[in-house]
């Protein structure tokens, strides 16, 4: 410990900084920071006012700082850019001025701190003087150059392999494409490979494509994938003669000053340029190694099948694409690959293949095995946490494993420190080199520290590893210094009072709860007495220095969490709510979010954005723990009840509810916006982790419209039973109130055709990572969470992610089996309506209701005495249906000013109904009736009910003043927006309805061609006219073109009443040889379903052939045109 320590002194700041820094972002989010701006406000003493300025997202801090200087000060000589630092604004957490500033949105205050930095130029300029040498080494190899690197007898090509043996599919990393025009980079985006097996020109099997990404600048423009391209053909069954093609994609910039979303949907996806390389050279020896590949520009226009398979390296402009082909392994060659082992030291990621040919692991062997790793390159840090799992116990792998591991910086570090923690359970001998890694960087990092403390003290209740944790433990506390001891001493004596609180609370009857909370809290007075600030487990940026015993209450469920709200040491910032809850295991919640948190930064860096909202949730123990609170959102349970107890039977509810937190269009729109990427988002993520028990209790909708889960109890499929039946019958949650908020309305819309599209998309990304999340939680098996114990858990993820399915058939799964049956799940809704029912008897008294259309709660206190009321008109109103609504004149004592507000009588009865639930009926004015005879939306009716309705608000506001100064009715009187817009009585749903020119509609295919099979998927269909008057019930019909005998007819199902339909249903022709596909045609017919055989052409389109080229994805919308005679049977 003290060497540890010494390593690590007080006094060098660059070392033992003793802030709390803020998490930065790692490579891959960097690129998305390129162009990227973001609004940053700087506040201090030194500013009489906040000083706000835009800055680059892929700004370094030290660049904010010293901006902020140049606004602040005159004279810039005498000051030191190191001598300040960035806190993030109510949190005790500071950025680092090394780090880049991307993608936050933060308030900060300048604070003064001496800074030193050290430069550690030796190590600096080895690493780069190895990659300049990696560099020259590719070259010579490459170019067949006559000198090298080394000396040649330590450069040997890789042993050779006999491909009839090989059983291992084809598989290789597309890494980068150097060199791209500056012409091409300010002219597309999107750029992808498409990867094709040929043999005599036919292919082999479906070409492989990697993500798009887009240009980066660093010294030169490039284009970077590192992505693994896989094809599901084995290595022995390929023929000889294989060639592999890389074809360079990237579709069109729109034009400039043209509409933008109509430029997305008609940007056309341009080749760009192409290589062809044999597999197998003459020998017949399967090429291995890193390559460096001249593409050839694509000619527009140029027929036949001859490629040369040379790279095009005679231009000296020409795109360099960078590969590294995989080497295989088969049993009868690996004691021939051990024997050749110091050749494959080239290929980091081969030592896994290597280890696995060692003969044995006993004394004699391992000599030659720790030779081999001492001589070894480093692997990526994924791989290196792979070594750490229990099939690789050598103490000296492991230690070499964890030297990879520490270059891997402190927030990738805590992404993955679950893990770490439990891989200590495979050490042999406590002072290991994992061990030693944890301590050192933990000592560097106070929130590496902070997170490591809490997780060795919840594995403390594992009794065949507690021992060995409470040495561990030891270790820590001695280790961090007397000043970290006495916060983390502080942390464990408000987390027992706390639990003693919750244990109080959970075990006395309902009616009495509050006030036993209130006087158990009243001992953290004296907690806070005895210190004067601590941090909370949660988050030790969270510093805090009381409880607001007022505003700490409890939720109503079985384990009765505590709701709890501290003050806030800084006081730019808001107080700090978090749940705690004592008598839940919160473990597999930080496991379920914790993958979450991964796939959202897979997500975002393959540029797909799906406005996740992720929250930290912290066990301090077995069965308690801290939960943060996310502000401005309600359960779904909440939201639905204010239409009655059956209002998860309704579709209007969730819009409703967005529309009055959301009052303009533009708001309303971005709330729409967000809510269905984020619900595309939970939907593949609660299905791939088999997320359990969902209800409308534990899933969750901001007023900005982002939806989230909580509470993640059940998952990996073992769902809650009634009996013998599953409470989850849905792969998720997708019920109609939710697609009624995407559609804008009860009839599908194209938004619903983004929906499908993100989910499709969100999942296939993720199915690339398949090895990732079963390497992470296969990690966790033995942490002791009943729900992941075998192997049957991680093969639930396995068979979720599907990693063996193209990505059209993971599309078409997702779209057919998992959307469809979600969305028609009638047993979501029912299981929401009995937890309606069962969470009556927990309704609290100091539940209020509230209005339904009414954002906030308003009082006399804050809006003044009403003095009178009248309804002086009626106005006719058309949404959400024909009706009228009556306009009220609003008198207030001490204003001059009259107010006008406009309220439908539904709204009026909704807010008697609401008052009869807290008062008694007697002391209410009766209301009119609700029933009427004959027509219910005549003007006499209207005049009739605000005569009536104008008896109604006098007797109101003249009875006792427990009614007239109800909160209810001060609420219900308080002016909206909408009373702001005449004739805007209602809250009006957006509807997107088909823009000009799209009368007939348009269709979006995807259309590729392989092994002489087209395959045609029929995806959306938007804008379709109605048919007679009502929605039709339309579907597919194709023929190819030419088809005299009309034997290429296909179909596909009808879709049920909508104009917009979504199929994603594949359609496929086989034996069309390649050079016909120039001369065929789509015929593509949408017709409507009717009874017997009077179906009826809503619209055709004809698509030529001659725009596909094969290898390709074509992916468009085409547009509808009118039926012609010969075509209408």
């Amino acid at each position: 410990n003290s060497e540890l320590r010494s390593a690590y002194p007080h006094g060098d700041r660059s070392k033992n900084a003793g802030f709390v820094w803020s998490p930065s972002v790692g490579h891959e989010e960097l690129h998305q920071g390129l162009g990227v701006s973001v609004k940053v406000t700087v506040i201090s003493e030194h500013f009489r006012e906040p000083l706000t300025f835009t800055c680059d997202g892929s700004s370094t801090v030290d660049l904010l700082i010293y901006q902020t200087l140049c606004y602040a000060q005159d004279d810039l000589d005498h000051l030191d850019v190191e001598d300040y630092l960035l806190k993030v604004c109510g949190h005790d957490e500071f950025l680092n001025n090394l780090k880049s500033f991307v993608g936050e949105f933060f308030s900060f205050s300048v604070i003064w701190v001496p800074q030193k930095l050290c430069v550690f130029t030796e190590k600096v300029v080895e690493k780069l003087t190895a990659a300049i040498l990696d560099l020259v080494e590719l070259y010579c190899s490459t170019f067949n150059a006559n000198f090298h690197t080394t000396p040649q007898s330590h450069c040997c090509t890789a042993p050779v392999q006999e491909a009839g043996l090989v059983t291992n599919v084809l598989s290789f990393n597309m890494y980068a494409a150097h060199r791209i025009p500056i012409t091409w980079a300010a002219s597309y985006e999107g750029f992808f490979l498409s990867c094709c097996l040929t043999h005599g020109g036919a292919e082999l099997c479906a070409p492989q494509h990697t993500s798009k990404q887009s240009v980066n600048k660093y010294l030169f423009h490039l284009v970077v994938w590192d992505q693994r391209v896989c094809f599901p053909v084995q290595i022995n069954q390929l023929p000889r003669e294989s060639q592999l093609t890389v074809i360079l994609y990237a579709s069109s910039l729109p034009p400039p000053g043209g509409a933008e979303d109509k430029g997305k949907q008609r940007r056309s996806i341009e080749p760009l340029g192409w290589v062809t390389m044999p597999l197998f050279n003459f020998r017949h020896v399967l090429t291995c190694g890193r390559k460096l590949l001249g593409l050839w520009p694509s000619t527009p226009g140029r027929s036949g099948n001859a490629r040369t398979s040379s790279p095009n390296f005679s231009q000296p402009d020409s795109v360099i694409l960078q590969v590294r082909l995989t080497r295989w392994l088969t049993a009868e060659d690996k004691r021939l690959l051990w024997e050749k082992k110091a050749f494959c030291q080239a290929e980091s990621g081969a030592l896994p293949l290597v280890l696995a040919s060692a003969p044995c692991w006993e004394w004699a062997c391992l000599p030659e095995i720790y030779a081999l790793l001492k001589q070894w390159a480093c692997l990526g840090h994924l791989d290196a946490l792979g070594l750490l799992h229990a099939s690789f116990p050598d103490q000296e792998l492991r230690r070499t494993a964890v030297q990879w591991l520490e270059s891997i910086s402190d927030p990738e570090l805590l992404d993955f420190l679950p893990q770490l923690v439990q891989a200590l359970k495979y050490e042999c001998y406590l002072d290991s080199a994992l061990v030693r890694f944890l301590l050192r960087r933990a000592i560097g990092d106070i929130r590496i520290a902070h997170y490591l403390f809490w997780l060795l003290k919840d594995n403390l209740q594992d009794s065949q590893f507690s021992a060995r944790y409470q040495h561990l433990l030891a270790a820590l506390l001695c280790c961090v210094g007397r000043g970290l001891r006495d916060e983390f001493d502080r942390q464990c004596w408000l987390v027992s009072i706390l639990t003693k609180v919750a244990q109080r609370v959970r075990d006395a009857t309902p009616s009495s709860r509050q006030s036993v909370l209130r006087d158990g809290l009243d001992e953290m007075k004296q907690f806070f007495s005895v210190n004067s600030s601590c941090r909370l487990p949660l988050n030790p940026a969270l510093l805090v220095t009381g409880i607001n015993i007022q505003s700490c209450s409890f939720f109503n469920s079985n384990a009765v969490p505590l709701k709890l709200s501290f003050r806030n040491l800084d006081l730019l910032g808001d107080n700090i709510n978090v749940i705690f809850k004592s008598g839940d295991d919160l473990r597999q919640d930080m496991l379920t979010l914790q993958m979450i948190r991964i796939m959202n930064k897979i997500w975002i860096q393959e540029g797909l954005d799906m406005r996740m909202v992720i929250f930290k949730c912290f066990s301090t123990g077995r069965g308690r723990g801290m939960v943060e609170m996310i502000p401005h959102a309600d359960t779904l349970r909440k939201i639905q009840v204010e239409h009655g107890v059956t209002g998860s039977f309704k579709d209007r509810p969730l819009a409703d509810w967005l529309q009055k937190h959301n009052p303009t269009d533009e708001q309303y729109d971005k709330a729409v916006e967000n809510f269905i990427y984020s619900c595309a988002g939970c939907c593949v993520a609660t299905y791939i982790l088999g997320i359990c028990d969902r209800h409308n209790d534990n899933i969750m909708l901001k007023t900005s419209g982002h939806m989230f889960h909580i509470d993640f109890g059940k998952f990996l499929g073992h769902a809650q039973m009634f009996g013998n039946i599953k409470r989850d019958r849905a792969p998720f949650v997708f019920t109609s109130d939710m697609a009624y908020v995407i559609n804008g309305g009860d009839k599908p819309s194209s938004r619903f055709h983004d929906f499908v599209d993100l989910c499709c998309e969100a999942y296939n990304l993720i199915r690339k990572h398949t090895h990732l999340f079963l390497n992470l939680l296969g990690l966790m098996l033995s942490c002791g969470i009943p729900e992941l114990s075998d192997l049957d858990d991680l093969k639930y993820v396995y068979d979720a992610l599907r990693p063996h399915e193209s990505e059209a058939d993971a599309t078409m799964y997702f779209t057919s089996r998992l959307i469809e049956s979600s969305l028609g799940s009638v047993a979501t809704k029912l299981n929401f309506f009995i937890h309606n029912l069962a969470q009556m008897k927990f309704a609290s008294s100091e539940d209020r209701p509230t209005l339904s259309f009414a954002p906030r709660v308003h009082t006399p206190k804050s809006d003044g005495l009403i003095r009178s009321l009248y309804i002086c008109r009626h106005i006719r109103t058309t949404n959400p249906s024909k009706g009228y609504a009556f306009v009220v004149k609003v008198e207030r004592e001490g204003q001059q000013e009259v107010q006008l507000v406009q309220r439908t009588f539904e709204e009026f009865h909704e807010l008697h109904s609401k008052l009869r639930l807290i008062l008694p009926s007697s002391k209410l004015p009766s209301f009119p009736s609700r029933f009427v005879i004959g027509r219910s939306r005549g003007e006499a009716m209207a005049d009739r009910r605000k005569d009536e309705l104008n008896g109604y608000v006098w007797h109101l506001i003249h009875a006792a003043p427990e009614v007239a100064q109800c909160d209810l009715v001060y609420t219900f009187f308080h002016p909206l927006p909408r009373d702001e817009r005449p004739g805007a009585a209602t809250s009006k749903p957006i509807s997107w309805s088909p823009a000009s020119g799209r009368e007939l509609g348009e269709v979006k295919l995807s259309i590729s061609y392989k092994n002489d099979k087209l395959f045609i998927m029929v995806m959306h269909i938007r804008g379709l006219p109605l048919q007679d008057g009502t929605d039709p019930d339309p579907y597919v019909k194709l023929y190819l073109l030419p088809d005299p005998q009309k034997t290429s007819k296909r179909k596909t199902k009808a879709a049920r009443r909508t104009c917009n339909p979504t199929y994603n249903e594949m359609l496929v022709y086989e034996r069309i040889p390649r050079g016909d596909l120039d001369q065929r045609v789509i015929h593509l017919r949408v017709l409507g379903d009717g009874a017997f055989w009077e179906n009826t052409v809503l619209g055709e389109t004809f698509i030529p052939l001659k725009r596909l080229v094969p290898g390709q994805h074509w992916v468009d919308w085409h547009q509808l045109g009118p039926p012609s005679s010969e075509s209408a049977h």
